[in-house]
């Protein structure tokens, strides 16, 4: 009976690196869709965040019927609860790959980042579809180097997310208001990729560990 137990718990981690994978495809199509402007591309993620919303129900719902029927305690309740929270994270890392292809789309046939930062924005959806990629691993492998190589990724998306707002606050902006908002919103919507990614390695390092906090190494912690 444990052993079937321990086959769903294995399972329920295997659903969830399927669905990180469905949102590394998303994130990287609604770069793309932003910044092509292609609307068709656009659709396709829009259409396909249902798919992750599925998925993300579907483990959430076998993740209860676990609970109910095998009232775990210990790592395997652990696993249970902090497989249902990252499921949350992942499905809402979907959404922002749904925002950003709502941008894209909204502005066809224009492009809705000027020319001067589609880098900056192609250098923001290439890291944040390596912290999700970096994600799906960290589930898997449950390896706590790996964790907190995902703050020091997200660092790099804090950082482009700055310089972002530095250039709309500079006074030199000159794509008018509604270009301003567009750039301030997706500048924001990626941000927010690697926030996410970060809550779910702080939730592995939980389900490893049982401890709650930062997934820092101890020692500098107790610097800070």
């Amino acid at each position: 009976m444990r052993q079937v137990f321990h086959d769903e718990l294995e399972q329920v981690a295997t659903d969830l690196v399927a669905l990180a994978e469905l949102v590394t495809t998303a994130v990287r199509r609604s770069t793309e869709a932003l910044l092509e402007a292609d609307v068709q591309l656009a659709d396709q993620v829009i259409e396909d965040d249902q798919a992750i919303d599925l998925r993300r129900n579907d483990i959430d719902a076998r993740s209860i019927d676990l609970l109910a029927r095998q009232a775990p305690v210990a790592s395997d309740l652990r696993t249970v609860v902090a497989s249902m929270r990252m499921s949350g994270d992942l499905e809402r890392m979907g959404d922002l790959a749904r925002h950003v292809a709502q941008v894209a789309r909204m502005r066809y046939p224009e492009h809705a980042v000027p020319e001067e930062l589609r880098e900056t924005f192609a250098r923001m959806g290439g890291i944040a579809e390596r912290i999700v990629g970096h994600v799906a691993s960290v589930i898997l492998s449950q390896d706590l180097d790996e964790a907190r190589d995902i703050e020091q990724i997200d660092d790099e998306l804090d950082t482009l997310h700055r310089e972002m707002f530095t250039k709309l606050a500079e006074g030199a902006w000159q794509h008018g208001t509604t270009s301003a908002v567009d750039v301030a919103l997706l500048s924001r919507y990626f941000e927010r990729f690697g926030d996410h990614a970060v809550t779910v390695a702080r939730r592995v390092v939980f389900l490893v560990t049982g401890e709650a906090g930062a997934i820092e190494p101890p020692e500098e912690s107790e610097r800070r």
